[in-house]
């Protein structure tokens, strides 16, 4: 299992990032959260899930949906333990 925490830079906000990347990590059976963050540059995510998997998603979010211009995306492991859920959006940060 791999858990990563990440910050997604560039035109990721009004592209339909977030809810494009919900139905990929449906997709691919993934737990975790997105929201927005208050600076109108930034996504930020944690996602878990089988490796192959996590690592599919991160690379999804370097290119996002068609209308996003995506910078870089930050991503590390994350060691929490903390039980996540079925990947959901989150209010803006």
């Amino acid at each position: 299992m791999a858990r990563k925490h990440a910050f997604v830079h560039g035109k990721v906000q009004g592209v339909m990032f977030r809810m494009c990347a919900q139905e990929a990590a449906w997709r691919l059976d993934l737990h975790g959260w997105i929201r927005n963050l208050s600076c109108g540059e930034r996504v930020e995510l944690v996602v878990s899930g089988d490796d192959q998997s996590v690592e599919t998603f991160i690379r999804w979010c370097g290119d996002g949906p068609p209308l996003a211009k995506v910078v870089r995306v930050e991503a590390i492991d994350d060691p929490s333990e903390d039980p996540l859920k079925p990947f959901a959006i989150l209010e803006t940060l």
